[in-house]
C-alpha cells in the first residue's frame, strides 16, 4: 500500500498518515458562510481537499474514506445580508449554497459525502454546550454561555500561541458576562429580527466555532484523521474547536492530523476590494476562465505556500491543458496512475511535482499516462472539457500549408506572413516546420476571430 505522509499543523512536521481504521477514513473541512458568492481564495482549500480526497480513495478505497464539509447557514454576515436586501434568510443561504456547490463544481471539485448545515445540528450544540457547563469548562452569564478558555490547559498548542500572549497581541472583546477577556462565545441570544431557538439560556443562536465540533462529533465520532482548512481558520477557530472537543468529548483526540493550506494573493498582492483585484469564482467563470484552467493554476504551487495567481500563469495553464488533451484525445487513461504522479500527491500532496511529472510524461508522449496521472487530480476529465472541444484548425492548417508552399515558388510571404498573424491573433499556436503546418489552441482562443480569414 501506499505511504502517504502529511505535514501535521499540530506537531508541526511531515508525519507517516496511519488512519485511525484503514477501512474508516474519515476526513473534515470547514465549509463556507453562505451569504455571498465565493471568492477565489475561498476556492483554494475546496480543490485542495478534494485532491486528497481522491488521494485517500485511490489507496484505501472509494467506500472507506468519508469526507465532510460543512456550511455555516447562521451567521451575522448572514442576518446583515438579510436585513440590507429584505430576503428572508432561508433563501438567501438556499441560494448562495447553491452558487456554492455550482461553482466549485466548474472547477471539478466533488461533493463530499455528508454537507451538513450548522441549522440542522442545533439540538446537539445544546447538547454539548451542557456538557461543557456540568463538567465546568463552560459558564452561562446574561443569556450567554462562554467557554472558560483557562480551564484547557492545552488551549495554543495548535496555533503555537499562549493565552497571554493572545490577549496582548489580539483585539478581544471585553464583555460584562466574561470571565476572563480570552473567554468565547458558544451561545449567545437572539434579538426579534434574527433567527433563534429555544435553549436553557435564551432564546438564541450558537457562537461560530461550536458547530464544527458538534458536526463532527456526530458524523465522524470523538477522533477522527484529518480535520482542514485554510490558515486563517487557525486561530481562533481551530484552535477554539479543539478546546470545546476535547473538554466536551476526552475519550477522544478529536482530529489527529491537522492541515492548513496558505493563502491567496493576486499578481502579487493581497486581494482585497480596494485594490480592485477582488474576484469572486463567479467572475473568473463569467470572464471566460476555464474551471479547469482555474484548478490547474490552484495545483502548480504547494498548498503549503502562499499562491499568486496572475493572468500569465491562466494563460499558460490553458496552453498546456489544450496540449495534454490534444495528446490524450481518443485514447483510454492507462490502466494504473503513474507512479511518480502518485508518489509526488502522497508526499504531503505535492501538487506541482506531480503536475511535473505529466509534463515529462507528455514529453514523452505517453498520452495514456498524462490521462491517468491528469485524471487522479481531477483535470482532463469530459465534465471539465467542454471549453476545449469541437477546436478542428485542419482547414487551417491546410490554408497556410498551400499559401506556404506557393510563396516557395514565388519567393512572396506576405500571405504567409498574414494568415500566421492572424491565427496568433485568435490564439493560436503556429508550428511550422520541413515535416508540415500544425496549428494549436493556446491561452486565449477565440474561433470568432478566424472568421474571414478562409
Amino acid at each position: 500500500m501506499t505511504t502517504i505522509k502529511l505535514h501535521n499543523t499540530r506537531t508541526r512536521r511531515k508525519e507517516v498518515f496511519e488512519p485511525i481504521e484503514a477501512d474508516n477514513v474519515r476526513m473534515y473541512v470547514c465549509g463556507p458562510t453562505v451569504y455571498d458568492r465565493a471568492h477565489i481564495g475561498n476556492a483554494r482549500p475546496v480543490v485542495v481537499f478534494d485532491v486528497l480526497n481522491r488521494l485517500l480513495r485511490h489507496v484505501y478505497g472509494e467506500d472507506h474514506v468519508t469526507y465532510v464539509r460543512n456550511f455555516t447557514d447562521v451567521d451575522d454576515k448572514i442576518n446583515a445580508r438579510a436585513a440590507e436586501s429584505g430576503r428572508p434568510i432561508s433563501d438567501i443561504t438556499a441560494e448562495t449554497t447553491q452558487w456554492f456547490l455550482d461553482d466549485m463544481a466548474a472547477l471539478g471539485a466533488r461533493d463530499p459525502d455528508q454537507m451538513p448545515r450548522a441549522t440542522q445540528y442545533i439540538p446537539q450544540m445544546v447538547t454539548m454546550i451542557e456538557k461543557l457547563i456540568a463538567d465546568g469548562f463552560a459558564y452561562a452569564r446574561d443569556g450567554h454561555v462562554l467557554f472558560r478558555v483557562r480551564a484547557y490547559k492545552d488551549y495554543g498548542k495548535l496555533s503555537g500561541r499562549s493565552v497571554d500572549d493572545m490577549i496582548a497581541g489580539a483585539r478581544v472583546e471585553v464583555a460584562p458576562y466574561k470571565e476572563d477577556p480570552m473567554d468565547f462565545v458558544l451561545w449567545k441570544p437572539s434579538g426579534e429580527d434574527q433567527p433563534g431557538w429555544e435553549s436553557p439560556w435564551s432564546w438564541g443562536r450558537p457562537g461560530w466555532h461550536i458547530e464544527c465540533s458538534a458536526m463532527a462529533y456526530e458524523l465522524l465520532g470523538a477522533s477522527f484523521d484529518i480535520h482542514g482548512g485554510g490558515n486563517d481558520l487557525m486561530f481562533p477557530h481551530h484552535e477554539n474547536e479543539v478546546a470545546q472537543s476535547c473538554c466536551a468529548h476526552p475519550e477522544g483526540d478529536f482530529a489527529r492530523y491537522w492541515m492548513h493550506n496558505e493563502m491567496l494573493q493576486v499578481e502579487g498582492k493581497k486581494m482585497s476590494k480596494s485594490l480592485g483585484n477582488f474576484f469572486t469564482v463567479r467572475d473568473l467563470l463569467d470572464q471566460g476562465v476555464p474551471g479547469e484552467v482555474v484548478r490547474f493554476v490552484f495545483l502548480s504551487t504547494h498548498y503549503g505556500k502562499p499562491m499568486d495567481w496572475t493572468a500569465k500563469k491562466a494563460s499558460e495553464a490553458e496552453t498546456t491543458l489544450r496540449k495534454w488533451r490534444t495528446l490524450s484525445e481518443g485514447i483510454e487513461p492507462a490502466p494504473s496512475v503513474p507512479a511518480q504522479v502518485v508518489a509526488c500527491l502522497a508526499d504531503d500532496l505535492n501538487t506541482a511535482g506531480a503536475i511535473t511529472e505529466l509534463h515529462r510524461l507528455a514529453s514523452a508522449g505517453d498520452g495514456a499516462g498524462v490521462l491517468a496521472g491528469a485524471q487522479m487530480m481531477g483535470l482532463l476529465t469530459d465534465a471539465l472539457g467542454e471549453w476545449a472541444r469541437g477546436v478542428d484548425l485542419s482547414v487551417y492548417e491546410a490554408l497556410l500549408a498551400d499559401t506556404r508552399d506557393k510563396a516557395m515558388e514565388t519567393k512572396d510571404f506576405s500571405d504567409v506572413d498574414r494568415i500566421k498573424s492572424a491565427l496568433i491573433e485568435a490564439g493560436v499556436e503556429v508550428r511550422m516546420s520541413k515535416a508540415g503546418v500544425e496549428l494549436l489552441p493556446a491561452a486565449g482562443f477565440d474561433a470568432g476571430k478566424l472568421e474571414g480569414l478562409l
